[in-house]
């Protein structure tokens, strides 16, 4: 209970935690986007966001934590209202811009920004607090204002043209494309297919239009999946996109589909319709399994005689006489370099085959997080004199994770910064506790990574096109990476420029989501 003591109140320990719930149920119940960032970190990144910060950009607060803000911006990094907000954050004074942002799907919005220090009692600024109002619906009213009146009556005579065209334009399309199209009204009665359709699933017209979608066939249309998209997904989050079905038809036997689907909502002759196009990957997908099918073989066959071969070298170097020629022990110490090279290839294909069949399981287990990374560090450092690998950052301690697995992503990463930074010889690894996030970065002052790559690399077997020329690898390394840091719920990401260096880093949650073990 609070108490008076001296002319001064004393709160106890759940009054301030009850205060503290009510002050995030607040923040969560506002409207406007809330962030907080710790000015004391490396690159000042975001601790806190509320609901309101998720629903403007988004992003998931798994997503957000551990982030600049910068991340909003994604590649438009020239807009002046960058530097205002620079400036006002290294003079610790609030400032207040409007500034082009980006959702996580790419869409344009623009934020009214509001940024306002808080310093401790020494008046040092410690963190910042980012008030977000999303104002794209007035500055685009400001634009068509101004340009109306000048393109009213050019509007008008396209429009007439336009309407004229556009039926027989929009039907041959339709017709011409290579997919399933399907237009369905707002009670799922097909209103019209096109040729594709009808060849694809061998009926015709009049078996079709203006027919219920699950009645096609005798009933064979009628495909829980199919009625869960348009019944529970597509009301929701219109619209959908590669949502995959799987079917066995009477006919034509067993489709593997993936269908996009909208609903059009604006008002006028076309309401409420509902366009389905649906890819047929049944051929594709047979493909991946096979080749998925032949990795996981060909990795265990291959898997057992280089464990021979690499016996026998191990042999060879352990009854080698003292008087071998040295050329002969270079040879040898050369050979069991590459078989060991070899063996991770292989180690990484069944990495690869196990992820593709959802058999790469988790283990997890408490380890001393901070021991695990000087351990991996000191062992690259003894095997790479040309660099210094620095750690940095605050002491994590015990972690509950897949220790055997972290390693393997912390090892990649560093050795990733060390192998494409020949002409910068520092490497950091910050380590830090963001909210309830560990993060760990991996900075290097190295060949640095194009925007347009920067979106695929993290995909199975994707290499850029200047490395895969100057470097030897698969491509999987950071796929497996990504899927790791994913199945321990978190985010693996990378902040580069061409030839300015990268920065790889992820975030571990500390608090284990409801209902994973």
């Amino acid at each position: 209970m609070d108490s008076l003591k001296d002319g001064h109140f004393t709160f106890s320990r759940d009054t301030v935690e009850q205060d503290f719930t009510l002050l995030t149920a607040a923040l969560d119940a506002s409207i406007t986007g809330i962030i907080i960032t710790d000015n004391r970190l490396t690159d000042n990144p975001i601790i806190y966001c509320n609901s309101a910060f998720e629903k403007m950009t988004g992003y998931d607060r798994k997503e957000i934590i551990g982030h600049n803000c910068r991340l909003l911006q994604r590649e438009d990094r020239t807009q002046k209202e960058r530097q205002q907000l620079r400036e006002g954050i290294d003079q610790g004074k609030p400032v207040m811009v409007e500034i082009r942002n980006y959702t996580k799907t790419g869409t344009l919005f623009w934020n009214e920004l509001y940024v306002s220090p808080i310093k401790d009692a020494s008046g040092k600024v410690t963190h910042f607090i980012g008030i977000q109002h999303d104002v794209t619906r007035r500055k685009q009213a400001e634009a068509e204002l101004e340009n109306e009146r000048q393109l009213m009556e050019q509007r008008i005579e396209e429009r007439t043209q336009s309407l004229k065209l556009g039926q027989e334009y929009v039907e041959s399309i339709v017709q011409t494309v290579r997919e399933s199209l399907i237009v369905l009204d707002n009670n799922y009665k097909v209103l019209s297919v096109n040729d594709h359709f009808l060849r694809t699933f061998k009926v015709n017209k009049e078996e079709t239009e203006n027919k219920l979608l699950f009645d096609l066939g005798n009933g064979q249309w009628n495909i829980p999946r199919l009625k869960e998209l348009l019944e529970k997904v597509l009301p929701t989050n219109n619209p959908v996109v590669d949502f995959q079905v799987e079917h066995d038809f009477p006919y034509i036997g067993h489709k593997v589909m993936l269908l996009n689907a909208h609903r059009i909502e604006y008002s006028g002759e076309y309401k409420d319709r509902i366009l389905i196009a649906i890819e047929d990957i049944t051929d594709r997908s047979e493909i991946e399994k096979r080749k998925d099918d032949f990795l996981t073989v060909a990795s265990h066959e291959l898997k057992t005689p280089l464990t021979t071969i690499k016996g026998y070298v191990q042999m060879m170097n352990r009854f080698m006489p003292e008087e071998t020629d040295e050329k002969f022990k270079d040879i040898l110490a050369k050979t069991a370099q590459f078989i060991d090279r070899l063996s991770n290839l292989i180690t990484e294909l069944l990495d690869v085959s196990r992820i593709q069949t959802g058999k790469m399981a988790i283990h997890r287990e408490m380890f001393d997080f901070d021991q695990m990374i000087a351990e991996t560090v000191e062992g690259i450092q003894a095997a790479s004199k040309s660099h210094q690998i620095i750690i940095k950052g605050e002491p994590i301690g015990s972690y509950n994770g897949d220790e055997s697995h972290l390693i393997q992503v912390v090892n990649n990463l560093v050795s990733n910064a060390v192998k494409y930074s020949p002409e910068s010889k520092i490497v950091e690894v910050h380590k830090a506790f963001v909210s309830d996030y560990i993060k760990l970065s991996v900075i290097d002052n190295g060949m640095g990574i194009s925007a347009e790559d920067q979106q695929k690399i993290f995909e199975r077997f994707y290499r850029a096109g200047d490395i895969q020329t100057k470097f030897p690898g698969m491509g999987v390394g950071l796929y497996i990476c990504d899927q790791i840091i994913k199945q321990h719920g978190g985010t693996l990401w990378v902040e580069s420029e061409k030839g300015k260096g990268s920065n790889f880093s992820f975030t571990l949650p500390t608090k284990e989501a409801p209902g994973k073990k």
